[in-house]
């Protein structure tokens, strides 16, 4: 039995895919999605119950730009910064959102609505500058086109 990580649902994760070959990753995936982020309490816990060392899993964890070790927004709004992007206007389009929004690449706006995050492709080359907002994908964002986005979401 892995040691407790003081949350219930994250302990029943380990516990469920500790035997897993290759656990780590899978477990770190499950509790980002069923938590919303990756808390740093969870990692003795991951550590001990895989026989890892709390920086092996800290190492992964900061590796891979997909875990956050910090609660999220609402939602997650993720701006392209590849170079075909960046040749139709992504870096315009990041200075507009961060002053719409009034957060910076790699926050969440003070309200806890929306955080926004850079992403190098998102496998939309041709019809940049794109967006993600949650898993939806929007191609050729134009910053009226942005704001449109934003004020559906805050509709939600």
């Amino acid at each position: 039995m892995s040691p407790a990580s003081d949350n219930p649902a994250i302990d029943a994760i380990i516990d469920r895919l500790k035997d897993l070959p290759g656990a780590l990753l899978p477990i770190l995936h499950e509790i980002q999605h069923t938590v919303g982020y990756v808390p740093a309490e969870s990692v003795p816990a991951i550590a001990q119950a895989l026989s890892l060392s709390r920086a092996e899993v800290h190492g992964v964890i900061s590796f891979y730009h997909h875990f956050h070790t910090e609660p999220m927004g609402q939602h997650t709004v993720q701006i392209c910064r590849a170079e075909a992007c960046q040749a139709v206007g992504a870096r315009e389009l990041e200075q507009h959102a961060t002053h719409t929004l009034a957060t910076e690449l790699g926050s969440t706006t003070a309200d806890g609505t929306v955080s926004l995050e850079p992403v190098y492709c998102l496998g939309n080359c041709a019809c940049g500058p794109s967006v993600q907002i949650g898993d939806e994908l929007h191609a050729r964002v134009t910053p009226e086109r942005f704001d449109t986005l934003i004020s559906a979401l805050e509709a939600k």
